[in-house]
């Protein structure tokens, strides 16, 4: 999706030149505007790129309507690093669950309701990815603006060993809402728009579950560590995005072992 002035849709992307491993390609800066509507708002302004967040300055600016508010799916750099620049640019303040992330903005909680100039948008708490993660639902259109708790292809990374059990519920919870309010289209944090949205939570839902059957064939088979369990699970990673899927073994271990299910154990 893109902006292009028609007035039907009511969010377009901006992407960010920040592509890599783990942006795939680039930060997806979405602006969204109710049709006829003079304000926006921008999800994720991205990294602190000057000329990336002038061009959604000025392509807001184009369409005669200006930037009312930022909002942050979550904490992470490449998704909020741009703020400060985007609030100086625009006079906006943006909001996120994380304090140390705000420009002059207030706290997100689940179930909110956000409305800017015409624009409804409800707040869904999706801890996993990070603890401060949200998506946004943009009922009017059918799309739910996923940050990176699922992406455009790929699967995301589980920052912090406790992470696995709430990303699992919030997959389920996500499942749930898409079937709920009749979601056609989710609109992730990287790479492209995802217009099957059940079937890419259940492709999401069933990766996990395959990985975490893999880790405990790992542990049964004599993997101690996380070092070993992961150059069984995942054997053809590249160094480059190693750390990832370490992070992810060390995520699935602690999962399971809570639920009492790694009888031969491992750890660090």
């Amino acid at each position: 999706m893109r902006i292009d002035g028609s007035g039907t849709l009511r969010a377009g992307c901006v992407l960010c030149p920040n592509p890599g491993p783990m942006t795939l390609d680039g930060t997806n800066t979405w602006v969204l505007r109710a049709p006829g509507s003079l304000g926006a708002v921008v999800v994720d302004p991205g990294p602190d790129d000057e000329r990336h967040l002038e061009r959604v300055a000025r392509t807001v600016q184009e369409q005669g309507a200006r930037i009312m508010a930022g909002l942050l799916t979550h904490r992470h750099p490449d998704h909020a690093d741009g703020a400060p620049y985007l609030s100086e640019l625009t006079g906006a303040p943006v909001h996120a669950v994380d304090p140390d992330v705000r420009v002059a903005g207030e706290g997100l909680r689940d179930g909110q309701r956000l409305t800017v100039e015409g624009l409804e948008l409800g707040v869904v708490a999706t801890p996993g990815h990070t603890d401060d993660s949200v998506c946004f639902l943009l009922e009017a259109d059918g799309a739910l603006l996923t940050g990176d708790t699922v992406l455009g292809h790929g699967t995301t990374v589980i920052d912090g060993d406790d992470g696995l059990a709430p990303y699992m519920r919030s997959l389920y919870r996500l499942r749930d809402l898409v079937e709920e309010h009749g979601v056609r289209a989710l609109l992730p944090g990287h790479g492209p728009v995802l217009n099957a949205p059940a079937q890419a939570l259940q492709h999401y839902i069933d990766h996990r579950e395959s990985r975490l059957e893999q880790v405990r064939e790992a542990v049964d088979a004599g993997a101690s560590t996380v070092e070993e369990v992961a150059a069984r699970v995942y054997p053809d990673v590249s160094e480059e995005i190693r750390f990832a899927a370490l992070a992810s073994v060390r995520a699935q271990i602690r999962y399971l072992a809570t639920l009492g299910e790694l009888p031969g154990g491992a750890g660090d």
